[in-house]
């Protein structure tokens, strides 16, 4: 329940600017004081009254009105909240955020704030892929705003992918995570993200393809939770989760130990790509070409951090959960590895070349338990870390109960 929490609502332009009205509805009926700020735009496509109505408040639209900055002012409304949403985040209001415009009365407020800010994506798929919206949501992100979706679906335009905006009651339980401290207040949980890196010589090395995105995906899913984690990741490329104990290492051996200091824990989740083997003895030197033909390269085994942290007893965490990448047979091999590595649950992947998955922005999971086999539709890397994270939160409690 949300009883006495002051949510400072900014609604900016799209036609997700709908929802709006049914969240504020949602938020007052679990006892939440909204505050509604209304950007131009959004006036396009809700009103003012409708908005105001349905608030019980006087709905803010001007950063020059003289009345309001004597009566409180855009700083004091900015810091009065306990949390500011923004719901519909046009791609627009999210470049003004990152780059801390403050043209309007939106812009000032999210830029003199110093109260947590989630915003909830919403707008066209080609606008939410192009690598400008991208970029600027990982600096949200780094900036330590809360993001709830955004989920796929037709769009009012006639397309159809990721950019609709979260529902209502996904971005109030979103909310009520944030302001709880979560249903994972007080868990501890190790996230392992990223490729390793194994050397070969001082310039090349052995490694799985690996962005980060899945991984980092989870912890900051688990961290909108409440949940403490403790984030150990190879040289991946992805943004590292704010608000996560980052542990940086290149191979292996370097992950393996990190993760065994970093226990004990209430749940491991095992996302990175860790390369499977090693150089038996790494060169000091760079391999040169010789005419005496191509160098023999002896492998060694790297440690197998699942089946490790799986099998240790007393320190084992509560639940361990591992990631298989196939290319063929995705259920029986994936189910194989839960049964070889001793883990609870794994989440298995078809990232063979036509799935797109590998490098992209959407994945495809399955995920496998001790009952069987859980096939969950394709969506965005971010809403599979949502949906692992509440699943892990309920699996968690349940133990607890």
């Amino acid at each position: 329940m949300l009883t006495g929490k002051h949510i400072l609502l900014i609604i900016s332009g799209g036609i997700a600017a709908y929802k709006s009205l049914d969240l504020i509805r949602r938020l007052r009926e679990r006892g939440a004081t909204v505050t509604p700020v209304l950007t131009t735009a959004a006036e396009q496509f809700v009103t003012p009254l409708a908005v105001s109505a349905l608030a019980g408040q006087k709905c803010y639209r001007d950063l020059f009105d003289l009345t309001d900055e004597a009566e409180m002012g855009h700083i004091q409304l900015s810091r009065v909240s306990d949390l500011i949403v923004v719901a519909p985040a046009t791609a627009n209001l999210m470049a003004q955020m990152v780059h801390g415009l403050a043209g309007d009365l939106a812009g000032t407020l999210l830029l003199a704030t110093d109260t947590p800010v989630m915003i909830a994506p919403a707008m066209n798929v080609r606008m939410w892929e192009h690598p400008a919206t991208q970029r600027n949501l990982e600096q949200l992100r780094a900036d330590g705003v809360f993001v709830v979706g955004p989920a796929s679906g037709d769009m009012a335009c006639g397309e159809y992918g990721p950019g609709r905006m979260s529902e209502p009651l996904e971005i109030v339980a979103a909310i009520e995570g944030a302001l709880s401290g979560g249903p994972l207040a007080g868990r501890h949980i190790v996230v392992t993200s990223g490729p390793t890196h194994e050397p070969i010589d001082p310039v090349r090395y052995i490694a799985n393809r690996s962005s980060g995105a899945q991984g980092s995906a989870i912890a900051r899913a688990l961290i909108s939770l409440g949940a403490k984690v403790t984030f150990v990741t190879g040289p991946a490329d992805a943004p590292r989760p704010h608000g996560a104990h980052v542990i940086e290492v290149q191979t292996a051996q370097e992950m393996h130990d990190a993760v065994i200091s970093a226990l004990p824990a209430d749940a491991g989740i095992f996302a990175a790509a860790v390369a499977d083997w090693r150089m038996a003895e790494a060169n000091t030197r760079k391999l040169k070409k010789s005419k005496d033909g191509l160098p023999v390269l002896a492998f060694a085994e790297n440690p197998d951090i699942l089946r490790h942290v799986s099998g240790l007893g007393e320190n084992r965490p509560g639940l361990v959960v591992g990631f298989a990448a196939e290319t063929d047979d995705v259920i029986a091999n994936a189910t194989a590895k839960r049964e070889r590595k001793g883990c609870d649950w794994i989440l298995a992947n078809d990232v063979s070349p036509a799935t797109g998955i590998m490098g992209g922005t959407e994945n495809a999971v399955v995920l496998i338990d001790a009952t069987g086999a859980e096939t969950w539709p394709r969506m965005s890397k971010d809403e599979v870390a949502q949906r692992l994270a509440q699943r892990i939160a309920d699996a968690l409690g349940a133990a607890q109960s």
